[in-house]
């Protein structure tokens, strides 16, 4: 089947954007609600587990400060911290301390080149996928992408497929003409039970977490140094069109 479309994670796939982007903002919220958390290197991979940010405190409540539980109106909270944690993640995309990772943006110019629909499919909020695109790719950014799955937008987050599911809906294509790009085990989990071959883009966080039914892993979309499951190719360039629509044949 043709390739039609290409499906991105965004945090630790378009960009490096966890250990000193949102952990960095997180800290920088705890302090202004004057809380006594410090979410350390360590601490954070394992945070990480958990996909998303109002989850990700929860989790974090629930385990490292439960007599916090008993909160009126915890949830409320959560969201405002969470709220308060976006504006600090914002800043450090504005003040370019995040940029893309290799070969993102070379990848994105051969499909828009090649007719190929781009989407993105992520549990971090809209405002953040928003201001990274504008802040790396240009203003203009967001016209790129055919779909942007984002944030809330679904109820059950990855590893559950709800938001690739819902991508392929909003593009109106099976999950056999697509591949997704992904990071992390749960983004892996996330679109392979969609039905979406996935390639795995390895990250700082990432690195040790089984990724052995991934249709191709790589250290980065620039490295040629992979190993591959599905595919009975081998291929010395970075990836190409020509390279995804060879993992769907």
């Amino acid at each position: 089947m043709a390739l039609s479309a290409v499906l991105f994670d965004v945090d630790g796939t378009l960009a490096d954007t966890e250990r000193d982007g949102h952990r960095i903002a997180f800290n920088q919220a705890f302090n202004e609600f004057q809380l006594d958390w410090e979410w350390d290197v360590d601490l954070y991979g394992v945070l990480l587990q958990i996909t998303g940010g109002k989850e990700r405190i929860r989790f974090y409540i629930e385990n490292y400060a439960p007599s916090l539980l008993s909160k009126n109106n915890l949830d409320e909270w959560i969201a405002q911290i969470h709220k308060t944690k976006t504006n600090y993640f914002l800043n450090l995309l504005k003040e370019g301390k995040i940029p893309l990772r290799p070969g993102i943006k070379r990848l994105l110019d051969e499909l828009r080149k090649n007719n190929i629909k781009i989407a993105i499919a992520t549990t971090t909020t809209y405002e953040n996928v928003s201001t990274l695109l504008q802040c790396t790719l240009g203003d203009s950014a967001l016209e790129w992408f055919d779909v942007i799955g984002a944030g809330d937008i679904v109820s059950k987050k990855k590893p559950a497929p709800d938001i690739y599911e819902w991508v392929l809906n909003q593009l109106n294509l099976p999950a056999e003409a697509c591949i997704a790009i992904e990071d992390s085990e749960n983004g892996l989990k996330s679109a392979t039970a969609a039905g979406i071959k996935t390639i795995i883009t390895i990250s700082e966080y990432t690195r040790e977490q089984n990724f052995s039914y991934a249709a191709l892993v790589l250290e980065d979309l620039e490295s040629t140094d992979h190993t591959h499951q599905i595919a009975a190719q081998s291929f010395d360039k970075p990836l190409s069109v020509q390279t995804l629509s060879d993992l769907l044949n």
